[in-house]
């Protein structure tokens, strides 16, 4: 599979067109939590999460529809 858009955009950071902050920026503004923080870890970028931090986090109840209706979620019937 070509990736003729992913190897356009490297390309033009490359040779100074785009901001490489601006774009790594862009990028993880338009990823969810979770596919941040999948990329995150399957490139080991984040050794260690505070396990503290995970407890205080109270999980919120999950509206299906809504998440369906998420553009940035990959089972979204709206991505790609």
């Amino acid at each position: 599979m070509t990736r003729r858009v992913t190897n356009q955009l490297l390309d033009m950071i490359e040779e100074g067109l785009l901001d490489r902050d601006q774009v790594i920026l862009a990028c993880v503004q338009y990823m969810s939590e979770a596919e941040v923080s999948d990329m995150c870890h399957a490139n080991e970028f984040v050794m260690n999460w505070d396990s503290e931090e995970d407890e205080e986090v109270e999980e919120e109840d999950i509206d299906a529809d809504a998440l369906l209706d998420d553009f940035n979620y990959v089972g979204s019937r709206h991505h790609y």
